[in-house]
């Protein structure tokens, strides 16, 4: 059987920015192992790997440090204070020319970094350049491919009026970028839009490739079924932008996505969503959600 490999055994290049992989941690003992297993097998040749556990309360911590036998990564430990703290904890440590925040219930393909880190060697002018997804479930297995396109430029209006989100599992970030733009909100507990709207309001543009890098685990405890949780960030992110033209239409946008989860799952506050966007705001997907809200169920 050959032998893992840790992040010396792929052969160093002198013109290969360094990239650091800074990996956020909570409860994530089942996936663990799989996960750090894709990241050193990545082909590119020039990375460093910083885990920051942000609390766990499930068996992780342990688990990581017995996996430090075998794998070369740095581990940071923190109370609980959400993935945007753990990530700033991260990037303390973190001495790379670029980004990557991989969640560490994902696994990456093994051409995750090298194609995105070439794509901001030649395009000094992109913050953050994110891909597609492969989606699987809690087992493993693949479920959908998200669908290819052509390659996206994105810039601020773009992002606001379309609360447009380039996922941090599919993202490369340029640090100079993060730097200039603060880094995270710690007090915004979800860390993609955030960053994506910082980094274009400090000049950067973003682009996301027609390219497959990571398979993403959907299990119950994804953020994106906690759609409270993540519509409160996301207007957070969204709340310094409300002079902008777009800011109404992105905030619609916003809400729509929480009014998904909130028609099934609870009708009364699925009604307050509703009603908090003005009518002038309303469009198809407005009411193809007072529609399932009219006829769905109450689950409360």
């Amino acid at each position: 059987m050959t032998a893992s490999p840790t992040a010396q055994d792929v052969e160093p290049h002198p013109d290969a920015a360094l990239v650091s992989i800074i990996a956020p941690c909570y409860n994530a003992e089942k996936f663990l192992e799989a996960s750090l297993k894709s990241i050193f097998e990545q082909d590119y040749p020039n990375f460093e790997v910083i885990v920051v556990d942000d609390g766990s309360t499930d068996n992780s911590v342990a688990m990581l440090k017995a996996l430090q036998q075998t794998y070369d990564f740095q581990l940071h430990t923190q109370p609980n204070q959400g993935v945007s703290a753990a990530l700033n904890t991260g990037l303390r440590h973190a001495r790379g020319t670029y980004v990557a925040t991989p969640d560490l219930d994902d696994i990456m393909l093994p051409d995750s970094v090298r194609v995105r880190a070439d794509y901001l060697d030649a395009h000094p002018e992109v913050g953050c350049v994110g891909a597609l997804i492969i989606y699987m479930d809690s087992q493993g297995n693949d479920t959908k491919r998200q669908r290819s396109m052509p390659l996206r430029r994105l810039h601020l209006d773009e992002i606001v009026s379309g609360a447009i989100v380039m996922g941090a599992p599919v993202s490369l970030y340029r640090m100079a970028a993060l730097k200039k733009a603060g880094f995270y909100d710690p007090d915004i507990k979800v860390q993609d839009f955030q960053i994506t709207l910082r980094l274009a309001s400090a000049g950067y543009e973003v682009h996301q490739l027609p390219v497959h890098v990571t398979r993403y685990r959907r299990h119950p405890h994804n953020l994106s079924r906690r759609y409270r949780v993540l519509l409160e960030a996301d207007l957070k992110a969204l709340a310094p932008y409300c002079a902008h033209p777009g800011y109404q239409q992105g905030r619609t946008v916003t809400i729509n996505k929480a009014l998904k989860y909130a028609v099934v799952a609870n009708k009364r506050e699925a009604w307050g969503l509703l009603l908090s966007i003005p009518l002038r705001q309303w469009n198809k997907i407005t009411l193809r959600r007072l529609k399932r809200l009219v006829f769905s169920r109450n689950k409360r």
